[in-house]
């Protein structure tokens, strides 16, 4: 009679364990709309990066080094990287030298259409003329290496301090630029002809 009866307990025991088995798998049954309203924020960054450091180069050339503190990438209709706490942009001249560097405290690096945004004390610094910009908001497009703000602008040098009312407009090299409703004083020089 023993041995009936460890049977019977094993096959109790089998079955115990088979019921157990398909609730627990049954249990386990998702839904993936919950799922993805608890997992997925159309909001978040596709990427994040701590000390970012891109290097755009022309025929084995650095023409343009971009370095940030804190950058988050999306990559939804078109690529753009916001970048927050630091951002600095080296730009270099045909020989390897930088010419001019631009600070800001934020900035949108788009990548689709070649542009970037700084934002929130904005410098701009030109080292053979020893001048700076100084402004709120400045943009500066890849294709054409042009650099502007519509926002209102402080150029300090050597020579003077010269505000642009309505912004600026000026070269990523920022040796040469046009002030929107200008204002202020300024040493000219000499040899200058005004016509």
């Amino acid at each position: 009679m023993k041995p009936i009866t460890i049977k019977s307990k094993k096959s109790t025991l089998l079955v115990l364990i088979y019921s157990l088995s398909l609730l627990v798998i049954s249990s386990c049954e998702n839904d993936l709309e919950t799922i993805q309203k608890i997992t997925f924020d159309t909001n978040a960054p596709d990427e994040t990066t701590k000390d970012l450091h891109i290097t755009i180069s022309d025929s084995g050339y650095a023409k343009v080094e971009i370095i940030a503190t804190i950058a988050e990438t999306f990559r939804n209709k078109t690529y753009i990287t916001k970048v927050k706490d630091s951002l600095r942009v080296n730009f270099f001249n045909d020989k390897g030298k930088v010419i001019s560097t631009l600070f800001a405290l934020s900035g949108e690096i788009n990548f689709t259409n070649g542009t970037i945004i700084v934002k929130d004390s904005v410098r701009l610094y030109n080292f053979q003329n020893k001048q700076m910009l100084e402004t709120e908001a400045l943009y500066w497009n890849q294709r054409d290496s042009t650099i502007y703000s519509l926002s209102q602008i402080i150029v300090r040098s050597p020579k003077g301090i010269v505000i642009g009312k309505d912004g600026i407009k000026t070269t990523q090299e920022f040796n040469k630029y046009e002030l929107l409703k200008p204002e202020g004083k300024i040493q000219i020089e000499e040899e200058l002809e005004i016509n």
